[in-house]
């Protein structure tokens, strides 16, 4: 009996010694998987790193394309404009010398129906962005914003100045697409 008691001791330490070994096995096998998961997730974050930030270089350039594209589209509408615009200009001029001389003849009856013509002529133009730039006899000569066409002799105080507007300049939105003709006192 003391020989089965023995053998089954021996047993019995052969099995807590395999179960310890594997323990200790599982326990290395845990650490490794643990490494190599931890190694893994870096690898991932790494990876999700570079994704975002393709994505966030990505958005940011639609971005710019949509502003470049909305910028060059306004442009595009105010340039065809321009040009109508300044296709029509004498015409305008016309009408205000027109109204001018009916003015000086007396004309009333047709006054009324042509200044009716030209004021609707000038809201519309001025419903498409056109502005008159505002020049009066005696403002400062301003080679950035007037043309000078003559200069005539005066005295000391209007030197620099404008003597008169022979013919109105105009803006569309904020670029100048006819410069004021203007005569300056030297």
């Amino acid at each position: 009996m003391k020989k089965d008691k023995q053998k089954a001791t021996d047993k019995q330490k052969e099995q807590t010694g395999k179960q310890n070994q594997h323990k200790a096995n599982g326990k290395e096998g845990l650490e490794e998987q643990a490494v190599a998961s931890e190694e893994r997730i870096k690898e991932l974050e790494k990876e999700l790193a570079g994704e975002k930030d393709k994505y966030v270089r990505l958005y940011a350039e639609f971005i710019n394309f949509q502003n470049r594209t909305k910028r060059e589209k306004r442009e595009l509408i105010e340039t065809a404009s321009e040009e109508v615009i300044k296709a029509l200009l004498p015409v305008v001029d016309d009408f205000e010398r027109a109204l001018t001389e009916m003015k000086k003849a007396g004309e009333n009856q047709w006054i009324k129906g042509v200044q009716l013509i030209y004021d609707k002529l000038m809201k519309t133009l001025r419903d498409e962005g056109l502005q008159e730039i505002s020049v009066q006899k005696g403002d400062d000569f301003n080679p950035d914003l007037h043309e000078a066409v003559a200069q005539i002799p005066g005295d000391e105080k209007m030197k620099g100045k404008i003597h008169d507007v022979i013919e109105k300049g105009y803006k569309l939105g904020d670029k100048i697409i006819r410069y004021p003709k203007v005569v300056t006192v030297q």
